[in-house]
């Protein structure tokens, strides 16, 4: 235990020392919130708009919350992920300037280092996110502000599971990697093409139906809809509150993913949960096997 913690301490050091990779990652989060709220906003406020019957408007305030808790869960749905990856790129940078051939010359167990790349990494980007949630909450609160207190542990707890999520994904990616091109590329794809897949940059119920399908086998899906689901909470219990029509609350639920369908089937909160919570545990039974199995075969 006392290895692991020095392990998870050296890698937090550098990570934190590493001025680019920090800031990288720090400045993320604030830029796809500045972004989103100059060129989303307003496109997300006249689609809310559009959906309301003739005859009904809302308040500046209750759009303003609508619009800023879908930007908001869109933006921490993302960088949950982008950012676990570039904390974790630590374990690559090490194979490819031959500091982990180094560290194995210790008589440390090779699956200490496995361990402490990933808690470090787990640390480093809560330290973010959760940093970053607490932006996204002082731009809600500017713009419309719904949501209770337990609304936003939910939230933060969401948060902690989709940072834990998106540091057992990149550990198992970036396990095979050991270059600096690979380091590049990786991160590139991700950044570009996640928040597509996982309904943060555009909801999953605007794709195609085959599509649709295919990404509700996603965990990142729920993962989104989880934060979106604690973030607009108070939002639609504002609209109940005005009686506006069920049918209108729940079709704009559904177009922004609040609901999600499995199969034909409504997925319960509890349950997108349970699939962001099983992808973890498979990702880090998967990590653990694979360092194990390379244990084995350096032995």
């Amino acid at each position: 235990m006392r290895t692991l913690q020095i392990l998870v301490k050296r890698n937090t050091k550098l990570f934190f020392r590493d001025k680019a990779m920090f800031f990288t990652s720090l400045i993320t989060p604030v830029i796809l919130l500045v972004l989103y709220a100059t060129f989303l906003g307003n496109i997300y406020r006249q689609t809310f708009v559009d959906a309301l019957p003739v005859g009904f408007s809302l308040s500046e305030k209750l759009l303003g919350g609508c619009v800023g808790g879908q930007l908001i869960s869109s933006i921490l749905a993302v960088s949950c992920v982008t950012v676990s990856f570039c904390s974790n790129m630590l374990m690559v940078q090490d194979k490819a300037n031959s500091t982990a051939t180094d560290l194995h010359m210790t008589p440390v167990k090779p699956s200490l280092f496995a361990l402490g790349y990933y808690f470090s990494s787990l640390i480093s980007s809560l330290i973010i996110c959760l940093t970053a949630a607490g932006i996204c909450l002082i731009y809600v609160g500017a713009v419309g502000w719904y949501m209770s207190a337990v609304d936003v542990c939910l939230l933060l707890l969401d948060v902690i599971i989709l940072v834990m999520f998106g540091t057992a994904l990149s550990s198992v990616i970036n396990f095979f990697l050991s270059t600096q091109g690979q380091i590049s590329a990786v991160g590139t794809i991700v950044s570009s093409g996640y928040g597509f897949i996982c309904g943060a940059y555009m909801p999953i119920s605007q794709f195609a139906p085959g599509l649709q399908k295919v990404l509700a086998f996603l965990p990142g899906t729920y993962g989104t809809s989880l934060v979106r689901n604690h973030a607009m909470r108070g939002v639609f219990a504002e609209m109940e509150r005005l009686s506006l029509p069920r049918e209108l609350i729940d079709g704009i639920r559904d177009g922004i993913d609040c609901n999600l369908y499995f199969l034909g089937k409504s997925v319960d909160v509890s349950v997108m949960f349970a699939v962001v919570l099983s992808a973890v545990a498979v990702l880090m039974a998967v990590y653990i096997l694979l360092n194990i199995l390379k244990t084995k075969k350096l032995k």
